[in-house]
């Protein structure tokens, strides 16, 4: 389903006059904010799982030689 121009200004006029002019650009920047923190996550996750696993599997071979050691 596509919107056209006339849905699209509809939409726009109940958002102004639901929301008011003066409190749009709070929820943008709020939206863009978080975002950012999303993007930021999404970037900074895979290397910390990845990090994790390594000093999971670290853990296992030192108890595992450890434990053949006594």
């Amino acid at each position: 389903m596509r919107l056209g121009w006339m849905e699209i200004a509809l939409i726009v006029m109940l958002v102004i006059i639901l929301f008011g002019h003066n409190k749009i650009p709070g929820m943008m920047k709020n939206l863009a904010d978080g975002l950012k923190v999303f993007k930021k996550e999404l970037k900074s996750s895979p290397k910390a799982d990845v990090k994790s696993e390594k000093a999971v599997k670290q853990k296992k071979t030192v108890k595992k030689t450890v434990a053949k050691k006594k």
